[in-house]
């Protein structure tokens, strides 16, 4: 149905893999944010100088020489990279790594070859908003689709999730653009009326879990908000930092 695009306007918003396909076709640049923890995981990586390729959870595919990340419960000694930000801060560095994930990286490499593609997050959404604002992305002729990847019910259904409708809204209120769709619109005021984001994203539902599950360390990386100023664009496959100046290919 034509009306689901929210053509017309300059920043869009909406959820998960297929909303991200439907969108994300005659748009300049999509973000995917997935706070919880691929996008979180993506900038740790990628200000320690790691390219990261985004691949769906289960594919199979052979990347040569490049290390894939596991589970966070599935590290070893010779595969210390997991989703975990906190247990990538402790592994060796990588030059390139290859980040599976259900959501934000099955997400990201079903879109790839759509548009320009950016992971954002709360640790780098202010660095995000500028660079889309500089690069002239988010009008009507330059729409920029934001994607929040949600998580999955145990039937493997979406679930939308707080941490990610907070972390777009925090990217689209960065980029300051003026045709925001409904639906962008009302993410960016869930962001901006928020009292205390940090403790709501605690408090929430995947918070609540991921903390109860043994790793309050990755709740707390993503929720450093603003820390980074790398902004992760994927080129050639995998994301790195834009360069200064650069703009959305």
């Amino acid at each position: 149905m034509e009306a689901w695009l929210q053509r017309g306007f300059g920043v869009r918003f909406d959820w998960g893999i297929e909303g991200a396909r439907r969108l994300a076709p005659g748009s300049a640049c999509a973000v995917v944010v997935d706070v919880l923890s691929f996008t979180t995981s993506v900038s740790v990586l990628v200000d320690a100088g790691t390219r990261v390729h985004p691949r769906a959870w289960h594919d199979t595919g052979v990347e040569g020489d490049i290390p894939v990340a596991v589970g966070r419960r599935a590290t070893t000694a010779e595969r210390p990279w997991s989703l975990s930000p906190a247990a990538l801060r402790r592994a060796p560095r990588t030059p390139e790594l290859v980040l599976p994930s259900p959501n934000g990286s099955a997400i990201a490499a079903a879109i790839q070859d759509h548009c320009g593609l950016v992971a954002g997050s709360l640790r780098n959404a202010a660095a995000v908003g500028g660079w889309l604002r500089e690069a002239g992305v988010g009008t009507p002729d330059r729409p920029l689709t934001v994607i929040a990847a949600g998580e999955r019910w145990p039937d493997d259904t979406l679930r939308p999730a707080l941490e990610d409708l907070l972390g777009a809204g925090a990217v689209i209120h960065a980029l300051g653009a003026a045709a925001l769709s409904p639906e962008a619109a009302t993410a960016a005021r869930a962001f901006e009326s928020c009292p205390d984001v940090l403790a709501t994203i605690m408090d929430s539902v995947s918070g609540r879990e991921l903390i109860a599950s043994g790793f309050p360390d990755d709740v707390a990386i993503a929720l450093e908000l603003d820390a980074s100023h790398a902004v992760p664009v994927l080129r050639d496959g995998a994301f790195s930092a834009a360069a200064r100046g650069s703009g959305v290919d």
